[in-house]
């Protein structure tokens, strides 16, 4: 029988390029966003393109009755969950603290910690009755370290990081791997995001340099899942080579 991966934020970046590389691979998939057209279209593309099948749950990981809707009304078929991917997060401006937007804290919090907290807190119990699972959270360099303006966000990645590392311990027992996955520099809407749709402004990040790609993380997670069945990766940092870490970056106009 086929595996069924559970997907958040699949409409674009890291969760669509995983989304790919798991249905190249034969993975029925349940993909969930806030947008529904691009939830179809990938369900479209996705189902056409290979021999799998697809579920599209549209909602907001930040809200919690929906979430518990979809996932705990999932037919019995669905419930069989192998994989989570705990993709969707965000940052929203940047600035220092004194000067940050309440509202920007607000929904990183609400989406990278508590959305991550709603999708695992409905998910779990399934794998665990299945007696099997591996759970994937997408965290960030910015979850190893703080850097200037990155307050909030970076501290909503670190709790990402003691949620993953709590959630291995958590797991050992019902056998269920768990995973952390660092990007540093990708070049996905994240960075549109962070800058309320200013374009220009979210091209100077990925100034001077060649960033990664959804597709380079989704591989990544691809290896994590594939290994042997004794095998879990705790913890993967990857970044662009000219990027050492948050403050080390080599631009080639440097």
């Amino acid at each position: 029988m086929a595996k069924i991966a559970f997907i958040t934020g699949a409409t674009s970046g890291i969760g669509k390029a995983t989304a790919e590389i798991l249905a190249e691979n034969g993975i029925n998939l349940i993909i969930t966003g806030r947008r529904e057209a691009l939830l179809k279209e990938l369900k479209e593309k996705l189902t056409n393109g290979y021999s799998i099948k697809v579920l599209e749950l549209c909602f907001d990981v930040r809200e919690k009755e929906k979430v518990n809707k979809a996932i705990l009304n999932l037919e019995d078929q669905w419930k069989k969950i192998d994989i989570l991917v705990n993709n969707a997060g965000l940052a929203a401006g940047l600035s220092h603290i004194q000067d940050g937007n309440m509202d920007h804290w607000e929904r990183m919090i609400d989406t990278n910690i508590k959305g991550l907290l709603y999708v695992s807190r409905a998910v779990l119990p399934m794998m665990i009755k299945n007696g099997k699972g591996h759970i994937v959270n997408i965290a960030s360099t910015a979850g190893k370290e703080v850097y200037e303006n990155g307050n909030v966000y970076c501290s909503t990645k670190h709790a990402v990081d003691a949620l993953s590392k709590a959630m291995r311990i958590d797991m050992l027992a019902e056998g269920i791997k768990v995973t952390s996955i660092n990007p540093g520099l990708v070049e996905t809407e994240f960075s549109i995001v962070r800058f309320d749709g200013d374009k220009e402004k979210a091209k100077i990040p990925y100034k001077g340099l060649k960033p990664l790609t959804g597709k380079d993380i989704a591989e990544i997670i691809w290896f994590a899942l594939n290994r042997p069945e004794h095998v879990n990766i705790n913890d993967i940092i990857i970044t662009p080579k000219a990027q050492a870490n948050s403050f080390y970056i080599h631009r080639e106009n440097d």
